[in-house]
Formats: structure tokens, C-alpha cells, sequence
């Protein structure tokens, strides 16, 4: 038996995070269920919230078929959303210091959070930028999370909104691991059926996660670990020079107050909760060109255009979901049919 997984995540501020509905899904390890004692749904969930999560040295595979199409210029991380099959390698010591490696067409993006500096060092453009602060899973650094983290958040996230239950067990990267299944209430408006996690049966980590769509059985974006040690790393993967020759930059602290305009571009707006959730962001003007082709010329290709009292644009949808940008920069994505996102968009 052969199991899949999912992540499911929003990020603003680039067109493909937006567009990206980020659910990234992984072919898991095969092999019969392992028995394991019974447990309640609710104390799985909140065994996951209260997990400590561990030192691990872990590979993450990503096989996409949702059917979004590559946007020129976009980050590396939003590679990984195009149709195609990818891995990533992470790394954690289980004290808040992690390192993540994604490869890139031009080489490789590796994000070091060191406990007190975040490291974005990108190879191909021979370039590091040095944040204060954690959080390299963030937006902000542009590289994803390890299953165990993302899952965890779409847990808290959808938790209130969703009927629970436990599904059996599974193998997941060697390791046993209870099936905690998301289902979304009637009342959520969304092209999502559910939402399935793998939880470690020992550590209570999310292993794997996946996202499954009205009308069909295998999952609309597949992400989670195909190799996993929870050993302690070297100490030294999570320390970060500046190779000699790289242009190093710095960015903004994680929590550091900043004045803001009253419309800043990037920025964005979250319309609703639970699984009919909207993101609305106005594209900044340096993403509305990138790679050689306008962002607008992708969407009028691939999109289909759209009006309303908002103004026009085009929608791009799948499956899983739907993704709006505007003829005047704003990008409107969500796991909801048309109508829910063009209200949002009307509402923001």
C-alpha cells in the first residue's frame, strides 16, 4: 500500500505563493499498516500541538500534479509548485536552529537559522542575505518547511473548522504513524474533500500530509519526508559563512516595527478562515516583471479573464483551487471556487 501526503499553505507577497495554495505532496514509504493502540481523535490532534519537535536530519520529496503553471522569475521555492517531481533536504537540532537545501535550475538555495541570524545564501546568483531572527520557513526567507512544520500549522488552522477523525495507520519514512484525517465542515465553502496527516505514533511530529479534491482519489499535491533520522545533526550544518566572493545583503528583522504606507505593495489581506480562506496581496511592482515575461502576459495566456465590481482580470483554477490576478497587480488565490474568490477579492 502505497500512502501520499500533502501540505497545504498560503504565501503572499509573490504571485506564485499566492497562486501556490502551497500544497506540495510527497509519495510516502510502502509497506502493511502497523497495528498500534487505539486513540482518540481530539488527543491525537492535541498531542501534535503539544509535540516538541526533535532533531532531524530529513529528505522531502515533492511530486506536483495540481496543474499551475511556472511563473518566470518567481523564487526557488516556488520551483517546487510547478507539475513535476522535486526533493529538498532538511535539518533541525530540535533547539530552534534549522537548515534547509533547495536545489534550483542554476544551483542551490540553503537557508541556515543559526538561533539568532537567519542565512538565505542562493548559489546561482552568488548572493546571501542576513535577517535577525527565526522563522526560515517564513515567506520572508522563501524556503519551505519540513512536512512536520507545515502540517502541524494546517492542524491548527483547520482544526476548528473540520470534522476529525483517526483513519488507520500507516509506514511513513520507516517510521509508524497514525492517519488523522481533516474532513471540512458543511458549512466551509471549498474544492477540497480532505485533508490527511500521517503523525509519528512515538514523537507525535507529522510525518506526511495530503490534500485530496471533490472527484478524485489521489491527492492534488503530495509533500512529506521519504527518509527521515532523528538523530542530532552536526552542530556545524547549523553555522553560516559567507563564501568569498558573495555579495551579502541585509534584510529585515523578523520582528523588527517598521513604518508602512497605507497601501504598501506586497502586502496582504486574509479574507475569511478555516478552509474557504482567501488571501488578497497587491504584487509588488518588481514581481509584476521578472524572467523576461510580464506576469500579466502569463495570466492572460493561461487564465481565463473575469469582471466584476472589483475591475477584471484572470483566473487561473485547478482542482484544488483558484488563483485571480487583477489587470491592475492584485493576485486573489484560495482553495474555494470562483465566486468565493472573487467576493473576497470585492471585500478586501
Amino acid at each position: 500500500m502505497k500512502r501520499k501526503n500533502v501540505a497545504y499553505a498560503a504565501t503572499a507577497g509573490a504571485t506564485v505563493g499566492v497562486l501556490g495554495l502551497t500544497m506540495l505532496t510527497l509519495p510516502a514509504g510502502a509497506g502493511a499498516a502497523p497495528a498500534l493502540p487505539p486513540v482518540a481523535p481530539e488527543q491525537l490532534v492535541e498531542s501534535v500541538m503539544r509535540s516538541t519537535p526533535p532533531a532531524l536530519t530529513g529528505t522531502v520529496e515533492v511530486d506536483n500534479a495540481l496543474g499551475l503553471p511556472a511563473i518566470p522569475g518567481a523564487s526557488q521555492a516556488s520551483e517546487l509548485l510547478a507539475d513535476g517531481t522535486g526533493k529538498f533536504q532538511v535539518w533541525a537540532d530540535g533547539q530552534g536552529r534549522h537548515r534547509v537545501s533547495v536545489p534550483s535550475h542554476n544551483g542551490e538555495l540553503t537557508v541556515v537559522d543559526d538561533g539568532s541570524t537567519v542565512w538565505k545564501w542562493d548559489s546561482g546568483e552568488q548572493k546571501v542575505v542576513r535577517s535577525a531572527g527565526h522563522a526560515p520557513e517564513s515567506a520572508e526567507h522563501q524556503g519551505p518547511a519540513d512536512p512536520a512544520a507545515a502540517a502541524r500549522q494546517i492542524i491548527e488552522k483547520l482544526r476548528q473548522t473540520s470534522d476529525v477523525k483517526v483513519d488507520g495507520t500507516a509506514s511513513v519514512a520507516g517510521r509508524d504513524a497514525y492517519e488523522l484525517v481533516l474532513t471540512p465542515k458543511p458549512t466551509e465553502r471549498t474544492l477540497l474533500r480532505e485533508v490527511r496527516v500521517a503523525v509519528d505514533a512515538e514523537k507525535r511530529i507529522p510525518l506526511e500530509l495530503s490534500v485530496l479534491t471533490n472527484g478524485s482519489n489521489d491527492p492534488a499535491f503530495q509533500v512529506g519526508f521519504s527518509d527521515l533520522d532523528l538523530g542530532a545533526p552536526d552542530p556545524a550544518l547549523f553555522q553560516f559563512t559567507p563564501p568569498a566572493g558573495a555579495k551579502v545583503e541585509d534584510g529585515k528583522a523578523e520582528h523588527e516595527p517598521q513604518q508602512r504606507p497605507a497601501h504598501p505593495q506586497g502586502e496582504h489581506k486574509v479574507v475569511g478562515d478555516g478552509w474557504d480562506l482567501v488571501v488578497v496581496a497587491q504584487l509588488p511592482q518588481q514581481q509584476e516583471k521578472q524572467g523576461g515575461q510580464d506576469l500579466r502576459q502569463v495570466a492572460e495566456r493561461v487564465g481565463k479573464p473575469v469582471s466584476g465590481p472589483w475591475g477584471n482580470g484572470w483566473i487561473i483554477g485547478t482542482a484544488a483551487g483558484n488563483a485571480l490576478l487583477t489587470s491592475d497587480g492584485r493576485v486573489a488565490a484560495g482553495a474555494v471556487p470562483e465566486q468565493v474568490l472573487t467576493a473576497a477579492l470585492g471585500e478586501a
